[in-house]
């Protein structure tokens, strides 16, 4: 019977790994087509690159706020974060699917309750954030929010990762300017992809759970049981709370991009200038530093994630709704 449990949570509409490929693609969709206005940036960013790292001992240790344009299909410019960005998505895909034919072929492997171990303790982390009905509902989301962004920021750390590409030979080393694979969060159109993602979904949510009135009232409407004046009193204070709710909806992508971009933007800044500060110790002086972004890379996957489940869950959730869950169905509860 024990074996049987090992797939239990598997096999009752959740899918994890086609709906999570389905999430990535949609991802990387935003990710191509909003680096289209980035392309100006981008070239700017890497003249100046060439130019810093052609003229002296600077090159290496100054990492372009802009991704630099390797090449271009069709007139869609293709960077360095975004190559890196298409390596991590093949990589989860791969995980995926691998998992997924390991549990229909019943196969008991490390890997496979390692995967599962992972959904199961996501699903129960937003479950205690969002209840178990929305948290299934958005978890093929949510999920792939964290698992994307946990191996992107750990993809990030890996050998190669800022040290392959193009560059020239200076007297102590030779020093990359153009570096072909570059973190895909330090990139601020990933992160703005990721929050203009979470803010389509939300806004599909927020219409199929209230309705367009429904959601004037959520942001609106005064609470609580009051009459006569007071009532128009607090009608109008919740007419300017509401206006300001508005405004908090509307920056929360843009929050929850800009924070993810700058705290791994800022990390792999400092892991630079390590590496590069004092050139016979740049084996040593980057690895503790290397291991408090490993934290940091995690940290940021859950916040994200968090904010994410709890802002759905503020505009989805309805009051009341699970203080009395099983109200009119249960038999005890008609006979009072």
């Amino acid at each position: 019977m024990q074996k049987k449990s090992f797939i239990r949570p598997l096999s009752n509409g959740l899918k994890p790994a086609g709906r999570w490929m389905c999430a990535l693609l949609l991802t990387f969709l935003f990710g191509t087509t909003d680096l289209l206005l980035a392309d100006s940036a981008a070239n700017g960013a890497q003249a100046v690159s060439e130019h810093v790292g052609a003229n002296g001992e600077e090159g290496g240790e100054h990492l372009s706020a802009q991704a630099l344009r390797i090449f271009t299909v069709a007139g869609v410019p293709v960077t360095n974060s975004m190559i890196t960005g298409w390596l991590a998505a093949l990589i989860l895909i791969a995980v995926s699917v691998g998992f997924r034919r390991q549990v229909r072929a019943g196969r008991h492997t490390m890997f496979a309750g390692t995967v599962e171990a992972l959904v199961i303790f996501l699903l129960g982390f937003l479950t205690d954030i969002m209840g178990e009905k929305l948290a299934k509902k958005t978890f093929w989301l949510l999920g792939s929010f964290f698992v994307f962004i946990l191996c992107s920021n750990w993809l990030g750390l890996f050998p190669g990762i800022g040290s392959i590409g193009w560059g020239h030979a200076t007297e102590s080393m030779f020093k990359i300017t153009r570096p072909l694979f570059r973190g895909v969060n330090a990139d601020l159109n990933t992160t703005l992809a990721l929050g203009a993602l979470f803010f389509l979904f939300w806004f599909i949510w927020a219409w199929k759970e209230n309705g367009p009135v429904g959601i004037l009232k959520h942001i609106f409407a005064p609470r609580g049981d009051m009459k006569g004046i007071m009532y128009f009193v607090m009608a109008v204070v919740f007419l300017a709370v509401g206006f300001l709710e508005v405004f908090s909806i509307i920056i929360r992508p843009f929050s929850l991009a800009l924070r993810l971009y700058g705290n791994i933007f800022a990390g792999e800044v400092m892991l630079e200038t390590m590496l590069h500060k004092v050139p016979m110790l740049g084996w040593l002086l980057p690895v503790p530093f290397y291991l408090m972004e490993v934290l940091v890379g995690l940290i940021q996957a859950f916040v994200f994630t968090l904010l994410s489940a709890v802002f759905i869950m503020l505009i989805c959730s309805h009051e009341g709704a699970e203080e009395h869950p099983d109200h009119g169905t249960n038999p005890a509860a008609k006979q009072h």
